[in-house]
């Protein structure tokens, strides 16, 4: 009986990756060719003619794989000259193409070429990589109408947003020196990064959220998207809209108290992330924290229903280079803190200082303590940290509501958050 040696799994993978990008180049062809006996061609696809379909970039992936395993038994310039040879014969094609039609776009050569690469990347043992990539080419290449309408609608600063998160995450992090320095070993660079990527992002994924979504939305939406965002943003955007708009003041309020209990995922959200250990102490108080607000805007939308509210999503920058060096301070400082307070003043010091930064944000003190909890801080202390800083951040933004929106507002949204606060202190016996 023949032995099983592994070869044919890879063969069927570089099949499989040229099948993949083949069936969406394939009805891109099909759409064009049947529009010239007849049809409409689909302005949002790439109407170019094109000998490559399903059944050649099936081949050039299972070509890749063959190319990739003589290089076993020969020479690795085997698949060099098959790659060569490939791009060649794509060039002729590009060339005819562009003759025929004007057209001078690559996309369908570039990705046969890169089919072709991907069939010797899965049968030189990167099957994994090799579908990943295959499968991420060929959303790719099918969502192009959504992807340049996208683009349309990028505004400047969100494009530079964009691309600051990426320098941030794919340059400055992998540069940073992964080790402790500064006052008692306080300051990680590389994990002071990290977690400046991850306060960023939950605020990047939130503002992009409204963006896309807009007014289409409705108020309960709005009100806990922008709380991924900024809830201080929306708190007083809603509370000076109040002003104008009397009538609705119930599910305004109870818009600012969802918006303020959407902190509670997020801050789980950064607990999983950085210390996951602390998620069962925290658990209790964090999810009363959250679900009140989110239970008083579903009975208020129920007394209320057929109301709607004329609203505008609170918006703010996705991420500019000074709130990102802003958040580095922010955590490196609270770092520092919490370790002198450690020191200094034992437990008692520690909460004092996640009161402390609970009264402007929450977010570095969460990550902050989450962090030490991993070199030595007490779980327990970590988590009553965590649980004071955002019972601390709920009690500002109901005293924000009553100084900008007034009690007859504040008696809506302060309310339901000083109940919140109450039940989420109860997670204190948890802990």
């Amino acid at each position: 009986m023949m032995e099983y040696t592994g070869e044919i799994p890879g063969l069927l993978v570089a099949l499989a990756v040229g099948l993949i990008i083949g069936f969406e180049r394939g009805w891109q062809t099909q759409n064009f060719h049947g529009a010239a006996r007849g049809g409409d061609i689909d302005p949002d696809v790439d109407n170019e003619i094109s000998p490559t379909g399903i059944r050649t970039f099936t081949l050039l992936g299972l070509l890749g794989g063959v190319a990739a395993k003589l290089t076993s038994v020969t020479s690795v310039w085997v698949l060099a000259a098959v790659l060569v040879g490939v791009a060649a014969l794509l060039v002729v094609g590009y060339l005819q193409t562009v003759r025929k039609t004007g057209d001078l776009g690559a996309t369908t050569e570039v990705a046969a070429l890169l089919t072709c690469a991907l069939g010797a990347m899965a049968v030189l043992g990167m099957q994994l990589e090799a579908v990943i990539a295959a499968v991420g080419v060929a959303v790719l290449l099918g969502f192009k109408r959504e992807i340049h309408g996208a683009l349309q609608k990028l505004s400047r600063h969100e494009l530079t947003a964009s691309l600051q998160l990426l320098v941030i995450m794919l340059v400055v992090l992998p540069l940073l020196p992964d080790q402790a320095m500064g006052p008692w070993d306080s300051l990680n660079p590389r994990v002071i990064g990290w977690l400046v990527l991850l306060v960023a992002g939950i605020g990047f994924i939130g503002y992009f959220a409204v963006r896309i979504l807009g007014d289409r939305v409705g108020l309960t939406l709005t009100a806990f998207l922008g709380g991924l965002t900024s809830s201080t943003a929306l708190t007083l955007s809603f509370s000076r809209m109040s002003a104008s708009d009397t009538r609705r003041r119930a599910l305004l309020g109870a818009g600012i108290a969802l918006a303020c209990g959407t902190m509670a995922p997020r801050v789980l959200v950064e607990v999983a992330v950085v210390n996951r250990e602390l998620l069962i102490p925290l658990l209790p108080g964090m999810l009363l924290l959250g679900i009140i607000p989110l239970a008083a805007m579903g009975l208020v939308l129920w007394r209320f229903k057929g109301d709607d509210v004329e609203h505008k999503p609170a918006m703010s920058n996705p991420l500019e280079l000074k709130s990102a060096l802003l958040i580095t301070a922010a955590l490196a400082a609270v770092f520092v803190m919490s370790n002198a307070a450690q020191a200094w003043f034992g437990d008692k010091g520690i909460y004092a200082l996640a009161i402390l930064s609970g009264i402007a944000d929450v977010d570095a003190i969460t990550v902050a303590l989450a962090n030490q909890a991993n070199d030595g801080l007490s779980g327990t202390v970590a988590a009553r940290g965590i649980l004071l800083a955002s019972l601390t951040n709920t009690l500002v933004k109901a005293a924000i509501v009553l100084f900008i929106g007034g009690w007859s507002l504040a008696r809506w949204a302060s309310s339901i958050l000083l109940l919140a606060v109450a039940a989420g202190a109860t997670g204190w016996l948890w802990i």
